[in-house]
């Protein structure tokens, strides 16, 4: 991880000019690279010192703590908002400032206005003093403007950093709390769930920080308008604000429904997520159990549930949006109507000066305001959320004192929670437990993070290389390392995915042997590997390398019992006994059969070895890793390029809607706008073409108005209209949007149910999570609101623009340049903004995916002492992202700048071309110009800025749909439906197999013919790599084989994928228990019954556990079932192949991490069960297989030998013999005499037969 982060370039805005920081001229540069080609992670600045993610981080922390002592001092619940307030109140607060400046612009603009109104209003061709004084104003108008619009972005940019700056610290915070977490506290949180406080809530903060200010200055600024209105309009001013001061409340509640549903959906989203990190993690053994169903059942449901939560809100946002836009003509019309009928005048300048008066209030007052406290809500659940994570039980490490352990020990049944005392992850009860010296520990289920094999073993250490040597040498991982292409710099995948499951366990040990500790805890480190590398491991390592360490060995092989200094026998957590091999034996205690007269009863206490993902144990043999193992594991996100087609927007739209439904929106859309410009139109321009300046008195009023209801009444109609169809649009869309989103999510789950395995080993599980929580995410919130947001805006410009040049043709002059200069610099700035946005989003998964593969090594880490390391090395990957976020900030900053200027020019264009056209205008003509020119430069900027928003957003839409796309595997069923009761024999035949896991990647298996007979137990052996896993992944079409294998005759590639794979029955090489309760885990479908399942739990011997469990079969098993051990898990999934009754069994290797007691109970009830079927058993260790009818031994992916074990024996060049001849003097004995026997057994049999 380390090496992957380097120095960029420095950061020019930490030295640019106050000029350049104002004008954002530092990122010129960038934008013409970004014209050029397409940016990279190189081209990025670094991060400013103060945007550091370790910085950040521990002021908070010290915030933090500071609100934790406080609060055991005062016997209170601390509280993180006010850890946060007392972190930021100080620049935060100075940003305020800026905000009351450009409010008091905005108030003032139209005053201004309205003085050069008056001016027309009272036009006298010879008064020059009102001349100049006129254009003083113009002036005024101008300046107001340029000031607008540097103000604005400076503030905007500055509080979004802030934000940014929260939202950094947090995330420093939660990793740090992850890495500390106690077992206990482990059961109360879940991957997923960190992973959504990370990548989810902590995003609210970005967001609060924009509005927050304008709670206090929204008020300030309502209370000017009134006071303004006031002098204008006298009391009828009051009308329109009330109805300002009625949409307050109003949204203020639509805000709390907001955070209300927000909670609701957090919950369900954490559960989808949660249910999606399992499936992608479990994928292998779904598709192996044909289980797709009921996961999608499972999925589809979570994600129904949260719909329907996100349609209301959205529905709520749509009638917001839309209540937001209908204000204004409402205040218009009732502010006005009243004020004729108090019998007044109306003029030019009032009109255009309350209308302008009322445009600038609107904005803070029924968008920002209640966008702050819809805001404040969120952040409010996010806080909480946080916050009870952050207040979750830490481990605690204890002092160290003595060490009274010099000795091997062979332990069974618990002896992992033995090893957690002594890691103190588990808490001991009583007694007292020292531990002196650095501990070391290489743990059950190995785990190595993304990164080189090299940094894995060094684990950040200092290289020394003669050392390295020796280590890589003990670990027998020097052949390995010849193999693969880079030696061992070769990239390791997510989750290991290059390594088969030997290599990674023999990495996960070199790691341990590599630190120089003073105790060495190995937690049966030889059960992964075949017998010959196992002693190998054994003898060189671990007692050679480590000879003169104490160390404590858990094992279930009996043969390296005779080397210990000291054996503890365990037994249901008890001391049996203990003492040197010879002692022991003199004793009498027959701890061998000790281990066998007694299954483990009671499940280990609180959480034994918490793997949390599927190791590919051997699934990528070390032949497949060396051909293609630099193109396998770190596949490059991908990351589009160009512009977003109209096609994607089709695709985009026609998933949430017909074609149909679409016109009739687009149609409604058109309505609602045309209906709102006639409105403006009503106002502005008739009223003074209507009262020629003679008759403005009291009296001809009236009589206008009696004699033409043509002011009023077209009025109440178009106003009614604009209510009706604004809301029907909103409604719409927001419905069809949500309803995209939902078919996107579906098509693109099933898409990745369908889509082979060799998928998963390529793509890390971050970057598909990423996909369903981030991707998905914006589709749900953002993106309905910006697209609608967008529409409106983009109506409303094009109505106005008509409404203007309809009145003054020659605004068209300045207009079309102006849209043509703004095109050009939409498309300039998209180039490179498009680029940074998708950089943004591939710079973010690292973040993910650091976060969850600690979480997996969470004992190495803290064993080793690297919480530090990591803790650095994520605080790299945020800085990266940060790196990614600030560009993405200030090139939208200097966007926006650049848009406003050139409005500002506009506007100046406009005021002084009205003063140079004097004499052809009147007051009303000028009052409509001006006034739209400075309400259109708002929403121009307003309108371009969410076109490109909208266009950044739908790139998410553009990665969901990628993943719609992907290849998909043989249908699950065909029209050639196997009869039902097939396979009747269980008579496997390979002709001429072959088989490689991607299109591409090299053949594992070669052209193999073999046939296995009915009711036959094979057993498939072979050093690690020669294909063992494979030739299962072929039988189960994992990959499609070349070649024919055929089931009683059906050929297997004809039918669908579930008939195929339902009809056998698996017990995998990692046992994977899924969330859910026992009942699900063993029958998703629901076919059996509650007698079969405790028959099948009962003949697995797991019936006593599941009994005392709270709730029995519907006890929910803690996340990927870490509350069983793992030979309780392996024994789970025994009960599943015991239920589905198939004649065909494969075992991959299910005894690996199994003591012998319960290997032997799993092999006894696999005899008895298993009489009828044909079992194909892969084994490392032999004794499992020595009695099997007859025995594969591959090479290579080749068929090496195949015959009765006793047969093979008689070769002492075989590969078979060498394997035995590697056990050891006793051991191969006893396996010659065990098949002698099964030979024996044999012919009897045929006598009889005969």
């Amino acid at each position: 991880i380390m090496e992957k982060v380097k120095k960029d370039k420095t950061n020019p805005a930490a030295t640019a000019s106050i000029l350049s920081k104002i004008f954002f001229w530092w990122l010129n540069p960038l934008f013409r690279i970004g014209r050029k080609r397409k940016l990279e992670e190189d081209d990025m600045y670094e991060v400013l010192t103060e945007d550091r993610s370790e910085k950040l981080g521990q002021d908070l922390q010290r915030c933090w703590d500071h609100q934790l002592q406080m609060a055991t001092k005062e016997l209170r619940t601390p509280s993180l908002a006010k850890g946060i307030i007392k972190c930021y109140w100080k620049p935060y607060g100075v940003l305020g400032l800026f905000t009351l400046v450009e409010v008091s612009v905005l108030v003032i603009q139209p005053v201004i206005l309205g003085k050069m109104i008056e001016y027309f209003e009272n036009y006298d061709p010879d008064n020059m003093t009102a001349l100049y004084e006129t254009l003083g104003y113009a002036a005024g108008l101008s300046m107001c403007t340029i000031c607008l619009a540097l103000t604005h972005h400076l503030y905007f940019f500055h509080v979004q950093r802030t934000g940014m700056k929260i939202r950094v610290a947090m995330c420093h915070m939660i990793y740090k709390k992850a890495l500390r977490l106690s077992s206990s506290a482990m059961g109360k949180t879940t991957t997923g769930q960190i992973v959504n406080l990370l990548s989810n809530d902590v995003n609210k903060f970005d967001d609060v920080t924009i509005f927050l200010h304008f709670l206090w200055v929204g008020p300030l600024q309502a209370a000017a308008v009134v006071g303004l209105l006031w002098a204008e309009i006298g009391p009828s001013c009051l009308a329109g604000m009330v109805i300002l001061m009625f949409l307050m409340p109003t949204q203020t509640m639509f805000g709390r429904l907001f955070s209300k549903f927000r909670s609701k959906t957090a919950v369900l989203t954490d559960e989808r997520i949660r249910t999606m990190n399992e499936v992608v993690s479990g994928m292998r053994i779904i598709k192996m159990y044909a289980w797709e169903k009921p996961f999608a059942a499972l999925v589809t449901e979570v994600r129904r549930k949260e719909i329907s939560k996100i349609m209301k809100s959205s529905y709520l946002r749509g009638l917001n949006m839309a209540s937001f836009y209908c204000a204004s003509k409402i205040i218009l019309f009732v502010t006005f109507t009243l004020y004729v009928l108090l019998g007044n005048t109306i003029t030019a300048s009032r009109v255009f000066v309350t209308v302008s008066l009322y445009t600038s209030v609107r904005l803070t007052v029924t968008l920002f305001f209640p966008s702050a406290i819809e805001k404040l809500f969120e952040s409010r659940v996010s806080v909480r959320r946080i916050q009870e994570f952050l207040m979750l039980d830490e481990i605690t490490k204890g002092p160290a004192a003595l060490l009274c352990l010099t000795f091997l020990c062979a332990c069974m049944s618990i002896q992992s929670s033995l090893l957690s005392t002594i890691l103190r992850e588990l808490p001991h009860e009583k007694g007292v437990l020292t531990v002196k010296g650095q501990l070391t520990y290489a743990a059950q289920q190995p785990w190595v993070f993304p990164g080189t094999i090299r940094s894995n073993i060094l684990f950040g250490k200092e290289l020394d290389t003669q050392k390295y040597e020796r280590v890589i040498r003990a670990c027998a991982l020097k052949r390995d390392m010849e193999l693969l292409p880079d030696g061992d710099l070769t990239i390791i995948g997510d989750r290991g995915a290059t390594l088969s499951g030997g290599q990674k366990a023999r990495v996960n040990l070199a790691r341990a042997v590599y630190q120089d500790a003073d105790i060495y805890l190995l937690d049966d480190p030889l059960s992964a590997v075949d017998a010959e590398v196992g002693r190998h491991l054994f003898e060189q390592c671990i007692c050679g390398l480590l000879k003169n360490k104490p160390r404590i060995l858990v094992t279930h092989q009996l043969q390296y019992l005779q080397v210990a200094d000291q054996i503890v026998v365990l037994k249901e957590g008890h001391m049996v006994a203990k003492g040197t091999y010879t002692e022991l034996q003199r004793s009498g205690v027959d701890f061998t059969s000790l281990l066998k007269e007694e299954e483990e009863k009671q499940p280990p206490p609180d959480i034994v070895t918490r793997s949390r993902t599927l190791s590919q144990n051997s699934q990528t043999s070390s032949v497949h890793s060396i051909k293609d193992g630099d193109q396998l594991p770190v596949s490059e996100e991908s990351r589009a390029e160009g512009t977003i087609g109209v096609s994607l927007y089709v695709k985009y739209l026609r998933a949430g809607a017909s074609i149909v439904v679409l016109l009739v929106g687009i149609v409604v859309s058109i309505l609602a706008q045309v209906r709102s410009s006639q409105s403006y139109f009503y106002f502005g321009y008739p009223i003074c073409q209507l009262i020629p300046a003679a008759i403005r008195s009291r009296a001809a009023m009236h009589t206008i108005f009696s004699a033409s209801p043509l002011f009023l009444h077209p009025q109440e109609g178009l106003t009614a209209a604009v209510i009706f169809f604004g809301f029907f649009r909103n409604i719409v869309l927001f419905h069809v949007l949500v309803r995209s989103a939902q078919t996107l999510h579906n098509r693109m789950f099933n898409s990745i149910l369908k889509t082979p395995v060799h998928f998963f080993d390529v793509n890390p599980i971050g970057r598909v999570l990423n996909r369903f929580s981030k991707d998905i995410g914006q589709l749900d919130s953002m993106l309905p609101w910006t697209f609608a947001d967008f529409i409106q805006v983009f109506l409303q410009i094009v109505g106005t623009i008509a409404v203007s040049v309809s009145v003054i043709p020659w605004i068209l002059i300045p207009v079309v340049p102006l849209l043509l200069v703004f095109l050009f610099l939409r498309r300039y700035f998209l180039q490179t903004s498009r680029n940074i946005k998708r950089l943004e989003a591939t710079t973010r998964s690292p973040v993910f995916s650091h976060l969850s593969s600690s979480l997996q090594g969470l004992w190495t880490i803290r064993a080793f002492g690297a919480e530090e390391r990591f803790q650095q090395a994520f605080d790299a990957h945020q800085d990266l992202h940060s790196a990614a976020w600030f560009l993405f900030l200030t090139t939208s900053r200097w966007f926006a700048v650049r848009l406003d200027g050139l409005c500002a020019i506009f506007v100046t264009v406009a005021t002084f071309g009205c003063l140079l056209l004097r004499d052809q205008l009147d007051a009303g003509s000028v009052g409509l110009s001006l006034t739209y020119s400075v309400t259109l430069m708002g929403m121009f900027q307003w309108g371009v800025r969410q076109s490109t928003e909208l266009e950044n957003m739908m790139t998410s839409v553009e990665r969901v749909v990628e993943y719609t796309e992907l290849e998909s595997e043989a249908p699950w069923e065909t029209q050639k439906r196997p009869p039902p009761d097939w396979p009747r024999k269980g008579l496997v035949t390979f002709d001429q197999v072959s088989f490689s896991y991607s299109t591409e990647g090299p053949l594992v298996l070669q052209s193999l013919k073999a046939m296995f007979r009915p009711k036959e137990k094979v057993g498939i052996v072979g050093r690690t790599g020669a294909g063992k896993s494979s030739l299962v992944s072929a039988l189960f079409r994992l990959a499609e084989p070349q070649g024919k294998i055929y089931i009683d005759g059906v050929l297997t590639s004809e039918i669908g994928l579930h008939d195929l794979r339902q009809k056998m029955s698996i017990i995998p090489q990692d046992p994977v228990l899924f969330t859910g309760s026992m009942r699900k885990n063993l029958d998703p479908f629901n076919h059996h019954t509650d007698e079969d399942l405790w028959k099948a739990l009962e003949e697995v011997q797991l019936k006593s556990v599941v009994e005392e469990l709270p709730g029995k079969l519907e006890t929910v098993l803690a996340e990927s079932g870490s509350n069983f051990s793992v030979g309780q898990r392996q024994l789970v999934c025994l009960a599943r192949a015991i239920l589905r009754k198939n004649r065909i069994l494969v075992i991959d290797e299910a005894t690996a991490n199994v003591d012998p007691r319960t290997d032997e109970l799993i092999q006894k009830t696999i005899r008895d069960k298993f009489r009828e079927c044909t079992v194909l058993t892969i084994a490392h260790r032999l004794n499992t297989i020595i009695d099997s009818d007859r025995i594969l031994v591959l090479d290579a992916g080749k068929i090496h030998a195949y015959d009765e074990p006793y047969t093979l024996l008689q070769d002492p060049d075989g590969i078979f013999y060498k394997m035995v001849q590697q056990t050891g003097k006793q051991e191969a004995a006893a396996l010659l005499e065990a098949a002698q026997q099964v030979t024996d057994g044999n012919l009897v049999i045929f006598e009889t037969a005969l």
